[in-house]
């Protein structure tokens, strides 16, 4: 009988202390990490800098990651979601929209490059008007490309609950959308 076979998998999990390997970590996680401070902040660079606080934190405290507790992308997200707060705390509560200004468009006209900058002022507008709960849902859902279910267990909502909430939300910006001239 093998030590698998004696102890139940959750505590094999647990017991068992392999480390991530940490460039496979960086070039998975890196992209949901960054667009969940993208759209929370807003192209800026403080979005790097979060990105980077939120691996350094990783790296500095992963002998605290607990595999039987939650996914490594979940307890890298609540890593960003708390610097996210700090960064939050440490400022006004809300991100200046005259930061929305430097952001680059990718390519097009001139023409498609000012309607892509109108559409992000907008959107900028719109967003703030809504409560910060449903922003950073937003944030985790689209930014971070997170499911309901992984939502739930970093915000400590029920996944119905996160569901309600980002559908109530997307709707609540497709009527302000439509009725912003």
């Amino acid at each position: 009988m093998s030590f698998e076979d004696a102890v139940p998998g959750r505590l094999v999990r647990w017991i068992s202390t392999i480390e991530p390997d940490w460039d496979a970590v960086f070039a998975e996680e890196l992209p949901r990490v960054y667009n969940f401070f993208r759209y929370r902040l807003g192209d800026c660079a403080d979005v790097e800098d979060l990105t980077s606080a939120t691996f350094e934190k990783a790296w500095r405290a992963r002998q605290r990651y607990r595999r039987d507790l939650s996914g490594f992308s979940t307890w890298l997200l609540a890593i960003a979601r708390n610097v996210a707060t700090d960064y939050f705390r440490a400022r006004r509560p809300s991100a200046p929209l005259d930061e929305a200004e430097h952001v680059a468009a990718s390519s097009g006209t001139p023409e498609e490059q000012l309607a892509r900058k109108s559409d992000i002022d907008r959107l900028s507008l719109v967003l703030a008007r809504l409560p910060e709960r449903d922003r950073e849902l937003l944030a985790l859902k689209y930014g971070a490309g997170l499911t309901n279910r992984a939502i739930a267990r970093v915000t400590g909502l029920s996944e119905s609950n996160v569901g309600t909430i980002v559908h109530r939300a997307v709707h609540a910006l497709r009527a302000d959308w439509r009725g912003i001239p």
